[in-house]
């Protein structure tokens, strides 16, 4: 897939707002026809550009309510240790979420679990058998300000401004 342009932009971020509008109306709102639509839709999920569709669920509806992130360290960084360790988080539902990162900790992942019982038996079930691990610093989420799944795509050549604030004087 080449560069995204204007009309690309306007078609993902129209997905990512509603991903259940038919393609007529994707056309409508990115001032094409069906089929060039369409194949631009084609075209960005076999490039890997659009990687799927999914429905946005309310945790807390489902019986999810407690969310931990947790700073992971691990004993040794040898490849085999990695692998595994990666290997196995991806396969662990109750993680959403795992960067590997800079700084203090190794690796940084989102929890969610019913409650905080649920989340220490998680520990001891789960987390503390890993592969390489020696340290699990948690933190649990009292309030989730922003948990935007949205990728902030604008088109090509604009720059990105961040909200002006207002200014308190006293």
């Amino acid at each position: 897939m080449n560069e995204l342009d204007r009309q690309d932009v306007v078609l993902l971020n129209e997905l990512q707002r509603d991903s259940h509008q038919t393609v007529q109306q994707l056309a409508e709102r990115v001032g094409l026809s069906s089929t060039p639509c369409w194949k631009r839709i084609k075209e960005m999920e076999g490039s890997g550009v659009i990687r799927g569709y999914t429905a946005l669920i309310d945790r807390e509806k489902v019986g999810l309510s407690l969310c931990v992130i947790a700073e992971i360290n691990l004993t040794r960084h040898n490849e085999e240790v990695v692998l595994q360790f990666e290997r196995e988080v991806a396969d662990c539902a109750h993680i959403v979420s795992c960067y590997a990162t800079t700084g203090q900790a190794d690796y940084v992942v989102k929890v969610l679990v019913p409650d905080i019982k649920s989340y220490e038996r998680f520990l001891h079930e789960t987390v503390f058998k890993l592969p390489g691990v020696t340290h699990v610093r948690s933190s649990v989420v009292l309030k989730e300000v922003k948990a935007e799944s949205r990728l902030p795509i604008e088109v090509p050549g604009k720059r990105v401004h961040a909200k002006a604030r207002p200014v308190h004087r006293a």
